[in-house]
């Protein structure tokens, strides 16, 4: 199985999972608040459909269909900070059925541009390009972020699998792009990852004897680079001054920096 074809794979399990999760719930249970501030259920569904569908005009932008990206991109221009929060408002109005029908329409019609799109041509992004590869790795990412949040909404208590290693292997490739967005320039040297899967694996990343190093928990590592957690709480210790920086800016997801979960053991 190729790359893509392997986190293809991930992405549908993933995305079949919070489905099912979301096939029963009621009016109410659809509208409940996340953990995201402003977004109920409905937003954080919308919002996986909005951008399963924007990544696909983007992947036609790519081969010349450029006119729907374009528009995409100039509403993002007009309001960077709010562009997201207004199209998952706009797309949470959509009556429940026919939400979930466009979320789960718009990532099969995504999978399957990813999966034909020409080899070594990258798609347009809201960060760098990407190739089809990294395009689903970033919406794997995105779903299992978002799935987070309907889960804690629901109190839903869903086991972690080794299919978070695409967040981990994001939230490392990303450590630069975190500082650049928050206008600091990233360290020369390279880090050491060394993270604890579910399954008890260690994922390792970056030289064995570098000075900057991240140890502990793959799970919580994902949590903190998709800011779903507030670093107090996570099991990650951090050795050397770069490495714990990092910790407090890392963000696995384009865009500009998110303010993050709030510590729960700060004073009020």
């Amino acid at each position: 199985m190729s790359a893509l074809e392997q986190v293809l794979a991930d992405l549908a399990t993933e995305g079949d999972e919070l489905a099912a999760h979301l096939a029963d719930l009621d009016d109410e249970q659809w509208r409940l608040e996340t953990p995201a501030e402003g977004w109920t259920v409905a937003h954080q569904v919308a919002h996986l459909a909005w951008t399963d569908h924007v990544a696909v005009l983007a992947a036609r932008a790519a081969l010349g269909e450029k006119q729907a990206w374009d528009a995409v991109v100039l509403q993002a221009l007009e309001d960077p900070t709010g562009f997201v929060d207004t199209c998952a408002e706009e797309w949470s109005g959509v009556p429940r059925a026919e939400l979930m029908d466009r979320w789960q329409d718009g990532r099969a019609r995504l999978a399957e541009t990813l999966r034909t799109h020409p080899a070594g041509e990258k798609l347009p992004w809201f960060g760098p390009p990407m190739s089809p590869t990294s395009m689903a790795t970033a919406r794997f990412m995105e779903t299992w972020a978002h799935a987070r949040d309907v889960y804690d909404a629901l109190a839903l208590p869903v086991a972690p699998t080794d299919r978070i290693r695409h967040v981990v292997h994001l939230g490392v490739r990303t450590r630069d792009f975190a500082y650049s967005v928050h206008g600091q320039q990233p360290p020369a040297e390279a880090f050491r990852i060394e993270l604890t899967a579910p399954s008890g694996e260690v994922w390792t990343y970056g030289p064995e004897d570098a000075e900057q190093r991240v140890v502990g928990s793959a799970y919580d590592f994902c949590l903190l680079v998709t800011q779903r957690r507030h670093r107090a709480t996570l099991d990650l210790v951090a050795t050397g001054e770069d490495a714990a920086h990092w910790l407090t800016i890392a963000q696995a997801f384009a865009g500009p920096p998110g303010a993050g979960r709030p510590d729960p053991g700060a004073a009020p």
